[in-house]
């Protein structure tokens, strides 16, 4: 009787992240991440417009919106509202960042939702990937994948069930 003692590939010992599980992580992940960006960029609009004259006019006196804006008004309004669309798309870039690409970098080697459903993310070889692919990774997903969704169908046809984001960084989801 022959036994052999070779060390198989870390892919073949292991089971792939499927599209559906990874789905629910995602969504587990949006709304850990969602709900608190949402009330922050409420409250950063709240600050920003609290500042503006004209938007106060146009809340205490309803006929104001009758009126035509003055073009002083008008600049104050729109640089509150650039101001605060600035500030927004910074502050949830980088918490999206630090969640998406700092958790998938840590020993966690995943989010929350992957965590919470036994997912991790690998480089091909099985190990930990680096904040900077992980970075990439991330980046990857978030402006490839919003087209139509593609990025993230392609898992239900790859033979290791990757993501695009998956294939541009080199990474792969095993169940743990």
């Amino acid at each position: 009787m022959e036994t052999s003692l070779e060390k198989q590939p870390y892919e073949s010992t292991k089971e792939y992240g499927g599209f559906w599980l990874r789905f629910a992580a995602y969504l587990i992940d949006s709304i850990i991440v969602g709900i608190p960006l949402t009330i922050l960029s409420i409250v950063i609009f709240m600050i920003f417009f609290g500042t503006s004259d004209a938007f106060n006019m146009m809340i205490s006196d309803p006929s104001y919106m009758e009126a035509e804006m003055t073009d002083a008004e008008t600049l104050a309004f729109m640089g509150s509202y650039f101001g605060a669309l600035g500030v927004t798309f910074l502050v949830n870039l980088v918490a999206a960042v630090a969640y998406f690409a700092g958790l998938h970098a840590s020993p966690w080697q995943g989010t929350v939702g992957k965590k919470l459903l036994g997912l991790k993310v690998t480089d091909l070889n099985g190990d930990r990937i680096s904040f900077w692919r992980a970075l990439g990774r991330y980046f990857a997903m978030a402006i490839l994948s919003g087209i139509f969704l593609i990025g993230f169908i392609i898992a239900a046809f790859t033979e290791k069930k990757q993501a695009l984001h998956d294939l541009i960084a080199g990474t792969v989801v095993f169940k743990k």
